[in-house]
């Protein structure tokens, strides 16, 4: 008799009891029906609905144009083609910055339209009221901090961040208090690895890195990075797992090929 292996969906606390045994947490971003189905069934922890988007997705420069209804149309589609992994959904810019009450408007859009199973917010104590805002409503927050994208002109660069003392400070007092309200997880961009170990160590809930060192609890890449989908994006941090790019254009080189020269479609090709 073939033996039925049951789904067990990944939650928040499925999550924390990762970080407890020390297994590590694998996360990509998704953005697409199509995608989201071969990363789910390819067995990745948690999806997540990235504002990213924005750039690989739409062509812009920054994370910043990409609207909350455009966040939506994203995180639908990749609910709808989850079985297991636990799905976060980025709040865009503009979305919960300077007002707990729209803040709270915006991440029950995202959850009673998308079907998601949480958000997640960049910054710390500047954006603690529409943390717990949207905490009392119980949607689920994942917390962003080091290299915050939608800040970019603030900072100018997508350098490492964190590394003056000061500013270190500021990111494990911001860490313990984003734990302390109720966040369920929080991401750590581009900072010293030394840092990200020791924010690691200290909070009880997972920190997932992304250019952060080996010494946190799991890892998260943009799915077309690691694809090898886009070209001319080098960080340190980024190992590519396929040369996807280079593969779909011979494949779309050999099609145009074969329509120009007749030889596709065949007889057998026809009806």
């Amino acid at each position: 008799m073939s033996q039925h292996k049951e789904v067990k969906l990944v939650t928040t606390h499925q999550l924390m009891a990762m970080k407890q045994r020390q297994e590590k947490i694998s996360m990509l971003t998704a953005y697409d029906f199509s995608m989201a189905k071969i990363l789910d069934g390819a067995g990745v922890d948690v999806l997540l609905v990235g504002d990213s988007a924005s750039n690989v997705m739409a062509g812009h420069e920054t994370t910043l144009p990409i609207t909350l209804d455009q966040m939506i149309y994203h995180a639908q589609s990749v609910v709808r083609a989850v079985k297991r992994a636990f799905v976060v959904v980025d709040m865009p810019f503009g979305s919960y910055q300077g007002n707990s009450s729209v803040a709270l408007q915006s991440a029950i859009r995202i959850m009673k339209e998308s079907g998601g199973h949480g958000v997640k917010l960049e910054g710390g104590a500047e954006i603690k009221d529409s943390i717990i805002r949207i905490l009392t409503a119980g949607i689920p927050v994942m917390g962003h901090l080091g290299l915050t994208p939608q800040s970019i002109y603030k900072f100018g660069t997508y350098t490492v961040r964190a590394k003056e003392e000061a500013e270190a400070q500021k990111l494990i007092e911001d860490a313990r208090l984003l734990q302390e309200i109720g966040c369920f997880g929080l991401v750590l961009e581009k900072i010293p690895a030394v840092l990200a170990k020791q924010v690691a160590e200290e909070l009880t809930i997972p920190v997932i890195g992304i250019g952060a060192g080996p010494d946190v609890d799991g890892q998260v890449l943009v799915v077309h990075d690691m694809l090898g989908l886009s070209k001319g994006f080098e960080p340190r941090f980024l190992r590519r797992y396929a040369e996807l790019h280079d593969v779909m254009t011979d494949a779309v080189s050999r099609y145009v090929e074969d329509v120009k020269s007749r030889s596709f479609p065949t007889k057998e090709e026809g009806y």
